[in-house]
């Protein structure tokens, strides 16, 4: 998967979203760090206009989190979270792949229980096959 495809996207603000994707996470067993966050990042730029609100009050933000299963690499999860509407994307890249075990473990704890999912663009196969599948 390309980091340029989320692989949900969320209706809901972006404190919401980030807390509870750590929480289910954590409650997976998996461990998460989070490694930057745009809000904390810009305070040391106040004259950084903001892409889709200027120099206004901007509601954007953008977080990167780190998640390791105690085995392999850890996965990135880049959070972005816009009026409302947050886009998880998990990057695997050449540069920085995600092992199959802990991609489909990341999938399969967000994908389900993620609150008020608006659109997935991957189905996760159940053991049995049935895709489980979120409208």
């Amino acid at each position: 998967m390309s980091s340029n495809s989320p692989f949900v996207t969320i209706k809901e603000a972006s404190s919401d979203s980030i807390y509870r994707t750590i929480q289910l996470l954590k409650n997976a067993g998996l461990r998460v760090v989070r490694t930057f966050d745009l809000r904390e990042a810009r305070l040391a730029h106040s004259d950084c206009p903001c892409p889709h609100h200027g120099m206004a009050a901007c509601d954007c933000q953008i977080s990167v989190l780190l998640v390791y299963d105690g085995e392999h690499s850890p996965a990135s999860i880049l959070i972005h979270s816009y009026q409302d509407t947050t886009w998880l994307y998990l990057v695997d890249t050449p540069e920085h792949p995600v092992g199959q075990k802990l991609d489909l473990l990341i999938r399969k704890t967000l994908l389900p229980l993620v609150p008020k999912p608006i659109e997935n663009q991957k189905q996760i196969m159940e053991g049995d096959g049935i895709p489980n599948e979120i409208h």
